[in-house]
């Protein structure tokens, strides 16, 4: 019969616990305290044990995974933060705002209908604010990109059978960027519908008329669009080094 795989990640898991350390530090102190080396020799036996049965438990697993997916949010919260203080004041305040707005609406929905909870689909605009910040993050250097590039030293300089297709890759990029400012809008202009309808008509079946898959569906084509214009990015953003290093050289 085969033997089960060893995951080392739960492994490692399983070995760091505190309950884990703390129980070994106590066979350590009854061993130095009755002068026999005998709760050490438990001690392992008891460690072998727990290493061969906890980390295999699908409840450990699941705790395991939890923990993991907890500490990728916080790391992504993070830098996302840290991106934010890099934005230029008019970005950060149009962020602060919608945050602003993400809030004031949850109190307000709880204002009006007099109920404590938030419902699940009111509080997808956490995960749509977060949207706004990433979007506007890659937003932000695509158009700075499309800044830094002559258009014109493009066309003059590059003469080679690639100008056409570098041609329209830059287009692609103007295109995408566009689309990007639209979706930014759209994320702006959802809020303000959703603000606007627990202050007007504060009811939950009203709440939940409002199209939160539509803005969700709509955003994730926008990350696709993006991820498909990546490579076209990475040319252009390669290439325009290379432009330059070329005009410095010929000075």
């Amino acid at each position: 019969m085969d033997m089960p795989k060893i995951d080392f990640r739960y492994l490692k898991e399983a070995f760091k616990e505190p309950l884990n350390f703390w129980g070994m530090a106590g066979f350590a102190i009854a061993a130095a305290y009755v002068q026999d080396v005998t709760p050490l020799l438990a001690a392992l036996a008891a460690e072998a044990v727990y290493l061969a049965v906890v980390p295999a438990t699908p409840f450990y697993r699941r705790l395991v995974e939890r923990r993991e997916k907890e500490r990728a949010r916080k790391l992504r919260d993070a830098q996302r933060e840290a991106a934010i203080k890099a934005f230029d004041p008019r970005e950060r305040e149009a962020v602060e705002y919608l945050r602003w707005m993400k809030n004031q609406i949850y109190s307000n929905y709880k204002k009006f209908t007099t109920s404590k909870q938030i419902p699940s689909n009111l509080q997808t605009l956490d995960q749509r604010w977060e949207d706004f910040v990433d979007l506007l993050d890659v937003y932000r250097r695509r158009k700075h990109h499309l800044r830094s590039i002559n258009r014109q030293a493009v066309q003059n300089q590059l003469k080679q059978a690639e100008h056409s297709i570098q041609i329209a890759a830059f287009n692609d990029l103007e295109r995408s960027v566009r689309m990007v400012e639209g979706q930014l809008q759209s994320i702006e202009n959802f809020f303000g519908l959703v603000n606007d309808q627990v202050v007007t008509l504060p009811t939950p079946e009203r709440v939940s008329s409002l199209h939160f898959e539509e803005l969700s569906d709509s955003i994730a084509m926008t990350r696709q669009m993006l991820e498909e214009t990546a490579d076209t990015f990475g040319m252009l953003d390669h290439q325009s080094r290379e432009l330059d290093l070329l005009l410095a050289s010929g000075k």
